[in-house]
């Protein structure tokens, strides 16, 4: 096969979450066709290479596309998360992508797949391991998601120089390991570096046995307060936190003292204030674990591993042959230049809320296919930077609260978020006379006008890219 030809309305650019959420909500409200090319040999995106012992880190309910649930939506009964909803591991999310994609998108006829092949642009889409390629007619869109597309561990080089001799890994190769190390330096301050710390302490690893090097402390978010189903009404009772405290907040270190203060937000070391903010979720149970681990370095980054020592930005700390050291330190997601997300002939994926990507990208298909001009598409979600500090928290939820009341004024776009599985807040309808439910319900509407205005005072002009 050779530069064959074939025409579809929408051409989307990698099958991962974003791209499935996308393609699933444009399937569900327009007659598209799609064509769907993906450098891996399987859909998933990051899943397919993620370290065999990380899960969601918000619950299942939350995540996929909305047309399939994902999980059982059953309570865990052991280990971190216990007593609150299941976290699918990497093994489900494989299983359930592919599940989307061979049952749910092929069937109809209107979704072709082509994994292992690569989009060169211009319509040209060329197969990674045969001699195949094609030329795309793109009647419509093309649909970029791989814009902001980060690295993980499992993929990316370590992000410093690495001795002969040295024994360095990426987190998921720790799993398969065969030789009892003497001790374990995991790098890095980011999820990666949290859910491996975690992993040993829960293989009965000694805390003492481990060094964790953060370059940064980071703030994480309650798990107790991002609940689906009947743990909804504290998940409420959490945005009424969130907007009483940003009401009151005398400055940004006040607004997170307090929020951390109701236990919203979480710190793993209580004597270092935190200047990283992913938006990551842990629970209390994971917290208590890292809390042990007291060999903790805080140097900056990691440069160079010898031999004998560690070189960080500001100072050296011994190690050794018989140690090894767990790569977690990848770049994660990018943070480049923000460009519309609606444009003639294309969709740049991109956030445009804070939190809960499915939910937001599914909402982009649902947007183009229900919404007429690209102009009026834009208005609804201006995009905005992924999160990596705490002052881009404040940014990132004013942008939320911006255009939600535009968002809504679309009937059709209005019903189908309140009816979607991926919107957090979408079922507590059916908790509204819960008391939890009746109480956030007052604070949200005493607080919401006045913690916009303070939000903007809080904010620096400069803070970030919106």
């Amino acid at each position: 096969m050779s530069d064959e030809t074939l025409e579809t309305d929408y051409l989307v650019v990698g099958a991962g979450a974003a791209g499935m959420a996308f393609a699933d909500a444009l399937l569900a409200h327009s007659d598209a066709t799609l064509t769907i090319v993906d450098r891996r040999h399987a859909p998933g995106g990051h899943w397919i290479d993620a370290y065999p012992y990380v899960r969601l880190h918000q619950p299942s309910a939350f995540y996929g596309v909305s047309s399939a649930p994902l999980g059982r939506d059953v309570l865990d009964t052991a280990g971190t998360n216990a007593g609150y909803y299941e976290l699918a591991g990497a093994d489900e999310i494989r299983a359930y992508f592919a599940h989307v994609m061979r049952d749910r998108f092929l069937p109809g006829g209107r979704v072709r797949y082509f994994p292992c092949s690569e989009y060169l642009g211009d319509g040209h889409v060329v197969s990674r391991v045969a001699q195949g390629s094609w030329n795309v007619r793109v009647r419509r869109k093309v649909i970029d998601t791989t814009y902001l597309e980060g690295t993980v561990p499992a993929t990316s080089a370590p992000p410093f120089e690495v001795a002969e001799g040295v024994r360095c890994v990426p987190a998921g190769d720790i799993a398969r390991i065969t030789e009892r190390p003497e001790r374990f330096v995991v790098i890095g301050a980011g999820k990666t570096a949290l859910d491996t710390c975690v992993w040993l302490l829960e293989q009965n690893v000694s805390a003492s046995s481990i060094r964790w090097i953060k370059p940064r402390e980071a703030w994480w978010l309650n798990r107790r307060f991002q609940q689906p189903l009947a743990q909804l009404p504290g998940s409420y009772r959490g945005m009424a936190i969130q907007l009483e405290a940003m009401a009151q907040a005398a400055s940004v270190e006040d607004l997170f003292a307090r929020l951390e203060a109701a236990e919203f937000f979480l710190r793993v070391d209580r004597g270092f204030v935190p200047s990283m903010f992913r938006g990551a979720v842990i629970s209390e149970a994971e917290l208590e674990l890292l809390r042990k681990i007291g060999d903790v370095v805080r140097l900056g980054h990691v440069r160079r591993i010898e031999r004998d020592e560690i070189v960080l930005d500001a100072g050296r700390v011994p190690t050794s042959e018989a140690t090894v050291h767990i790569h977690c330190a990848a770049r994660g997601l990018m943070r480049r230049p923000l460009r519309p997300i609606f444009e003639a002939g294309r969709v740049t994926i991109q956030p445009f809320l804070w939190g809960f990507a499915c939910y937001q990208f599914a909402m982009l298909g649902v947007i183009e296919a229900l919404v007429e001009s690209d102009e009026h598409k834009n208005r609804l979600c201006p995009p905005i930077a992924y999160w990596d500090t705490s002052v881009d928290y404040i940014s990132a939820f004013l942008s939320t609260l911006a255009n939600e009341r535009a968002r809504m004024a679309y009937p059709a776009l209005a019903s189908w978020a309140k009816e979607t599985r991926l919107n957090p807040f979408g079922g507590i309808k059916h908790y509204r006379d819960a008391p939890d439910v009746i109480d956030a319900r007052d604070r949200i509407k005493r607080y919401a006008a006045t913690a916009v205005s303070n939000l903007a005072q809080l904010l620096p002009t400069n803070a970030a890219r919106t």
